[in-house]
């Protein structure tokens, strides 16, 4: 049977914009100071009409955040381990009306599972297996086929091949598989995305065509006009370094989509402008945003001010390989966004810095916590699970 946690004491923190002045500003809720998982979802799961939490074995029931067990709740060793919940994602699977919980634990190394929601009783969430195993740091879960607005998950898997997931239609079987890739060799697998722990992930039309395709740090899968009809052709490009999710946008209003990423475990925040070599080819020049933090593993596009232009939410991911691993494990876990300007000029990023004591996880979540239309933020890492609530 499902217990209920001692709700956990919580406490406001006015939190404005640290950076340059701004307009927007957040109030940070910590709702749980464990380490319960690196990423988080969003859902009404009670369908009471508000919106609450998973953050890995446990949901928080708003808007007290009370704190419910969707599988036994398990005590993870923030300085020397990982949880078992790497991304969580969201959706009905089964149909019947109610959000379930996907969740990916580490790389390559666990099943891919979803938990059943059993309707506001009083009990553990069922599992089941969603697929055998997901490679790559970054997957994905997004509207990937046609016009069809349903997600799909999108990561590689047995360090060999990419793919995309769809349900069967059958709840009780695992997505059935749809290969975008050959079989890559053990010595190609990281720099093609497939490697347990490559890093680099996204989805987006990035040539134009009105279909999106599969992206990754070394280039990109174009879908086909049939997108379940076998490999797709994979065009190589030079999109940066090492990164977290990778978002397809226009930057520039040039007409001609472009690649924004951030660094895992190094330092640096990008946009990879598109162009158009003598002979048509594609060509991505690199620009800077920001290098002033270290392990911005996890990266968002969500129009934070509502001025009509996407801007970036990011942080630093603390202690990602522990107190003593990668680039200034110990710095501030800051909690950024980033305000696009476009100009004459050129574009510019303002940075705005929302905290300084949480960051971010290998995957977070933007959404409407509260429906007064104005983007919230939620993460979940080692520093625990927090909510941020525009103001």
């Amino acid at each position: 049977m499902k217990k209920t946690i001692a709700c956990f004491s919580l406490f406001i923190l006015i939190a404005p914009a640290l950076g340059l002045p701004s307009e927007v500003s957040f109030s940070k809720i910590v709702i749980d100071r464990e380490f319960r998982s690196e990423g988080v979802a969003v859902a009404d799961i009670n369908r009471d009409g508000r919106l609450d939490v998973m953050a890995g074995n446990l949901w928080y029931e708003a808007p007290a955040w009370t704190p419910h067990e969707i599988q036994p709740v398990r005590k993870f060793d923030a300085a020397n381990a990982w949880s078992n919940s790497f991304v969580n994602f969201t959706d009905d699977i089964n149909g019947d009306g109610w959000p379930d919980q996907i969740r990916i634990d580490m790389p390559g190394t666990h099943r891919v599972v979803w938990h059943e929601n059993p309707k506001s009783k009083d009990k553990h969430w069922p599992e089941h297996t969603l697929f055998r195993n997901a490679c790559n740091e970054s997957p994905a879960f997004v509207p990937l086929v046609g016009k069809d607005s349903r997600k799909m998950l999108v990561f590689s898997f047995d360090d060999t091949q990419m793919a995309w997931y769809e349900p069967t239609g059958d709840p009780a079987r695992e997505f059935k598989s749809q290969l975008i890739s050959e079989k890559i060799a053990k010595d190609r697998a990281k720099d093609h995305g497939v490697y347990r722990y490559s890093h680099g992930l996204g989805v987006g039309d990035i040539d134009g065509d009105g279909r999106k395709d599969i992206i990754i740090r070394t280039g990109y899968w174009r879908q086909p006009a049939d997108p379940r009809s076998g490999p797709w052709t994979f065009v190589q490009a030079d999109l940066g370094e090492d990164c977290a999710q990778m978002h397809v946008y226009d930057v520039d209003a040039d007409g001609l989509p472009d690649v924004l990423s951030s660094s895992a475990h190094g330092v640096g925040i990008w946009w990879h402008k598109q162009t158009k070599t003598t002979d048509g080819q594609k060509k991505f020049i690199k620009h800077l945003i920001d290098d002033s933090f270290s392990q911005s593993h996890s990266l968002e596009l969500a129009d934070i001010n509502r001025d009509g232009l996407p801007d970036l939410v990011t942080g630093k991911r603390f202690w990602a390989h522990g107190p003593k691993g990668d680039i200034e494990p110990n710095a501030p876990a800051v909690l950024v966004w980033f305000e696009m300007k476009r100009g004459k000029d050129g574009v510019r990023w303002i940075k705005h810095v929302i905290d300084e004591d949480s960051g971010v996880g290998t995957q977070f979540a933007i959404a409407d916590l509260n429906r007064d239309r104005k983007p919230d933020i939620v993460t979940s890492n080692k520093k625990g699970v927090h909510v941020f609530i525009q103001k």
